[in-house]
C-alpha cells in the first residue's frame, strides 16, 4: 500500500516522529518534516520497513526536497530526570520549534499521545509512519540521525554493540551491561542497576 499525503485543505502540515524511545542508552530523537504538496517518492515508507542503505538514500532526498525540517535530541540524562514519555514530548516540541522556514498549521503525530503544541492543531495516528508520507519522512530523519550518533558512541564503548543495536536491549547489550556495567550514556531509570562503569 502506498503512503498518503494527508493535506487538510490550505493547511501547512508537518509530520512528527521519534526514534530511540525504547532504547537503554543514548538520547531520544524526534524529527519534524514539511513536504511539498502532493509529494511522491516510490521508496518512502516507515523507516522500520527499509534497509539501512534505503534509509540513507531517502535521508538525502528528504533533506533535499523538504520545504522545511528539523531534527532534535533530548539526552539520556534528561530522560532519567523527566521520564521517557515527557522526554519524547519535549523532543517533538523541540523539532517543531526548530522549523524556521515555515510555520505549520497542523502536526501529524506518529502514535496515540502528544502534548499539545501552543497554537498548532495536531492529530495522532497509530502506526502513522506507515500511513502518511510526512510522518514516514520524519521517522527516517529521526532514525538515521540517531543511528549515526550511536555508531559514533560505539567507537568509545564497542563492547555494547551500539553500531548494530543502536542502544536497544539486545542480548549482547544486556550481557555487556551485566558484566561490564553502565557507561555514561546509559539511561539508569530504564532497567536493573548493574555496577556503574568507571568513567576513567
Amino acid at each position: 500500500m502506498s503512503l498518503l499525503s494527508h493535506h487538510s485543505l490550505g493547511k501547512i502540515e508537518a509530520g512528527i516522529d521519534e526514534a530511540g524511545r525504547g532504547c537503554m542508552a543514548g538520547p531520544v530523537v524526534a524529527a519534524a518534516v514539511i513536504l511539498p504538496p502532493d509529494y511522491k517518492h516510490s521508496l518512502l515508507n516507515d523507516s522500520k520497513k527499509l534497509t539501512s542503505k534505503q534509509r540513507e538514500l531517502l535521508r538525502h532526498d528528504i533533506i533535499r526536497d523538504a520545504l522545511d525540517y528539523y531534527v532534535a535530541e533530548v539526552s539520556h540524562t534528561v530522560i532519567d530526570q523527566i521520564n521517557i514519555l515527557n522526554a519524547t514530548m519535549k523532543a517533538m516540541h523541540k523539532a517543531v520549534k526548530g522549523l524556521k522556514k515555515l510555520q505549520p498549521d497542523l502536526l501529524l503525530i506518529d502514535g496515540n499521545r502528544f502534548k499539545p503544541y501552543p497554537g498548532i492543531e495536531h492529530q495522532c495516528f497509530v502506526q502513522g509512519d506507515g500511513k502518511y508520507l510526512s510522518i514516514a519522512a520524519a521517522s527516517i530523519l529521526a532514525k538515521t540521525h540517531r543511528d549515526a550518533l550511536m555508531e559514533r558512541l560505539s567507537t568509545l564503548h564497542p563492547e555494547y554493540g551500539w553500531d548494530v543495536n543502536a542502544g536497544y536491549a539486545t542480548e549482547k547489550h544486556r550481557h555487556a551491561m551485566e558484566t561490564i556495567g553502565l557507561t555514561p550514556y546509559h539511561r539508569t531509570t530504564f532497567h536493573f542497576k548493574p555496577k556503574q562503569l568507571d568513567l576513567f
